[in-house]
């Protein structure tokens, strides 16, 4: 009788697979997780699923089926079925963070004067704003004592799923290795510029102007101002850039302060509005892990957890790969995903002075916080901006584990688990209250102390 049901079964999607054809009718993406190729293709040819990819191999794939079939009908088909252990919906989510519209994050002209700083210092080995090389938080978290410009991070990949990065950047394309591009299925240094057309491209690419000439402050979206030469400000005042446009290129400007010797790997699972799917994160994060990269950041949030997601963070986790997250800009008690899994990292937001951002996520949930209010970076086209938001805190804290990694004997430094990391980067500054932003506020000195001092992980 279950036979017979299942013949039935793929008769009836095979004449709605064929009307969905005919009507060129769209289709829903699912994650199907079987036990062997063999078996994810027998679950096709039962259901009627078109395979698209292999998002790891041997067991998870991403499919696809008409969306004649509602995803509750089909769970429902797939039920009991040995050759299914689960069946995930492929959703488009709205990240990276956002930051809510009704809360004044970037202050009108003229910003501080640090960040507005353009005078050039030498920043490992180019040259840079002196306004992003000494930031304060720099000094709020103690980094300038354990910072070493030609060993700290060495010989670490930080992986960053993110919108790409600008690879013709002159600060960040020494530290840049190879990455992925999930929107275009591009292998190479995954930028950000391939969101926008040619002509703002360029805009955003033509030489940095004299230093006398005056800059402007121009807000970009809800958490990010650029800082432009007057003259480019004026002409990208017609060329709109994207919502969430160069946050790649930010967070990775973050990550390379903090780590200079590390190396960065580009992983772009967004479009510049912010928006992915799912399966292109999930896939990012077994790239990242199958690839050589030591740490993962995530600066963006779900509001629904994703087991297809947790299984990803969990074979890297498996795999040593450490994990950090930003808690989300929320404003809520309680986390996001990924920052939510318990293998990961979660990363709060503070100002300059260590007090909590009014933005931030909070709750004993939190591993710690770090500055994430006006922070100085690098932005797509030899530019600089000044950010908002959890997803930069973030950034810092994966530059501080790639400081802790390389600090030690490298064959020791690979046995290190996130719970190290945890446990380390937990001795912090007293912050928040009631442990409101988990152990506190990030002092690279304090962890470093900790890390150096353990003699075996757990």
């Amino acid at each position: 009788m279950k036979q017979l049901f299942r013949l039935l079964l793929l008769g009836a999607l095979t004449l709605t697979w064929l009307a969905s054809k005919t009507s060129a009718q769209s289709v829903n993406s699912y994650f199907l997780r079987s036990p062997s190729l063999t078996q994810a293709q027998a679950a096709c040819q039962t259901y009627g699923l078109t395979m698209v990819s292999t998002i790891r191999q041997p067991d998870t794939y991403l499919v696809q089926l008409t969306t004649a079939v509602p995803p509750a009908v089909l769970q429902q088909w797939v039920h009991g079925d040995p050759n299914v252990r689960h069946l995930e919906l492929d959703t488009n989510v709205a990240v990276p963070e956002a930051v809510p519209s009704n809360l004044p994050y970037v202050p009108p002209m003229p910003l501080t004067t640090y960040a507005t700083d353009s005078h050039l210092i030498q920043l490992y080995g180019t040259t840079a704003w002196t306004g992003y090389v000494q930031q304060p938080a720099m000094y709020a978290t103690n980094a300038p004592s354990i910072i070493q410009p030609n060993a700290s991070g060495l010989g670490i990949v930080v992986a960053v799923i993110d919108t790409g990065v600008d690879s013709q950047n002159p600060i960040l394309t020494p530290a840049l290795v190879s990455g992925y591009d999930f929107i275009h299925n591009v292998a190479g240094y995954a930028s950000d510029l391939g969101d926008i057309n040619q002509s703002t491209a360029a805009i955003l690419e033509q030489s940095t102007a004299a230093l006398l000439e005056s800059y402007q402050v121009v807000q970009l979206n809800q958490s990010t101002a650029a800082i432009l030469e007057q003259s480019t400000a004026a002409i990208l005042e017609g060329n709109p850039l994207p919502s969430h446009f160069g946050h790649g290129t930010m967070v990775a400007g973050l990550i390379h302060l903090f780590a200079p010797a590390a190396k960065i790997m580009p992983l772009k699972a967004f479009n510049a509005d912010g928006t992915a799917n799912i399966s292109d994160i999930v896939s990012a994060v077994y790239y990242a892990t199958d690839h050589g990269a030591r740490i993962i950041n995530m600066s963006f949030e779900l509001s629904q957890i994703s087991d297809a997601l947790l299984g990803a963070v969990n074979y890297a986790t498996r795999k040593g790969v450490i994990c950090i997250a930003s808690a989300g800009n929320d404003s809520q008690q309680g986390l996001v995903y990924p920052a939510a899994y318990g293998n990961v990292i979660a990363v709060g937001s503070v100002d300059q002075q260590n007090h909590a951002s009014s933005f931030s996520n909070y709750g004993p949930d939190l591993t710690l916080a770090a500055p994430g209010e006006g922070l100085v970076t690098t932005y797509p086209g030899n530019h600089y901006a000044a950010a908002w938001g959890t997803s930069f805190s973030s950034a810092l804290v994966a530059g501080t584990t790639a400081d802790l990694l390389s600090a030690i004997d490298a064959n020791l430094a690979r046995l290190m688990q996130t719970g190290d990391i945890q446990r380390s980067v937990s001795h912090a500054n007293a912050c928040g209250s009631a442990g409101s932003l988990g152990a506190g506020c990030l002092n690279l000195s304090l962890a470093m102390q900790f890390f150096k001092g353990m003699n075996m992980p757990h």
